[in-house]
Parts: structure tokens; sequence; C-alpha cells
């Protein structure tokens, strides 16, 4: 997500579930009013919204429709018209095209984060996708904020230490 709260610039704000044991599957969260939220208050706060592929198909299959759901809590609708309303870019080398409204598809991907939004679930998953495969570099981090949800889910907010 791109911030728009600075006004010399924009800062990118990287928000991303993750299971106790270091896996990233958003489909192994609890995705709960509280959670909900949290996200479409921490929207409000960005320009745009960038997703990889596999993020984006997950959301985009959902979301777009989730205010029609008659499952969908006061709370989901919320996210939903927030998220939907705010401009998207996919980055993807595989994806051939998008079609959720305002989400334009780049093939060439980000390569520095500003902040960091870590939502850790308490979740033991086993098996998937570990958080940080494939990354070379080392980046010296500063806890920034902190909040411990109801269901047990906690967000760590991080800076890059200067």
């Amino acid at each position: 997500m791109i911030s728009n709260d600075q006004p010399a610039g924009r800062k990118l704000i990287w928000a991303i579930n993750v299971t106790i044991d270091g896996f990233a599957d958003h489909t192994a969260v609890i995705a709960d009013d509280e959670l909900h939220d949290f996200h479409t208050d921490l929207l409000g706060n960005v320009d745009i919204v960038l997703f990889g592929r596999k993020t984006y198909q997950l959301m985009e299959s959902y979301w777009p429709v989730a205010p029609e759901d008659p499952a969908a809590t006061k709370s989901m609708i919320k996210f939903a018209n927030t998220i939907n309303s705010i401009p998207k870019i996919v980055f993807s080398k595989t994806l051939q095209k998008v079609a959720w409204n305002n989400t334009r598809l780049i093939k060439e991907k980000i390569t520095e984060e500003v902040e960091y939004w870590f939502l850790v679930q308490p979740i033991i998953l086993g098996t998937g996708k570990h958080l940080v495969e494939g990354i070379q570099d080392q980046h010296n981090l500063k806890l920034a904020d902190t909040k411990v949800f109801n269901s047990g889910v906690v967000a760590l907010h991080y800076k890059i230490r200067e």
C-alpha cells in the first residue's frame, strides 16, 4: 500500500499475514470483524494498494462482490467498499490481465519497502511458503507499534532503522 500521510512524499506500507511458524498464507488466517476494521482503517491512509499475483487473485475473487453477499458482516462490507474504491497495482510476470476495478498490471518488482505490518496469526501451519523466502539483503527494522486483537492475532508495525 502507498500511504498518503507524508506531505514530503509517499511511503510504502507492506502488510501481510504470517503464521507463528513463519508461513505467509492468506487462506490460513483469522478474518474476523476486528481485523477487517483494522485493515479498513489502514487502507484509509493509502493512495494505492499493491498486490502480488496470488494475493490479488485471492482478493479479487471475493471483495468486488462482497457487498452483495448475505453472509458478509458490516465490517466486511465496509472493508470491501474501501478496498474496491482504491486504485490497485498488481505486480506479476505471469498474469495476463486484471479485472478488478481501478487495477493496473505491472511486470516489474518493487525493490524497497519502507514500513511493514506483520499480522502474526495464532496458527501453526506446518507447511507453505516462508514469509522471507528469496530475501538476499539484510534489513534492520525498528519496532514502531504493536496491537493485540481479541482473536490472538498480534500486529507488529516496523519501520526501517535509520
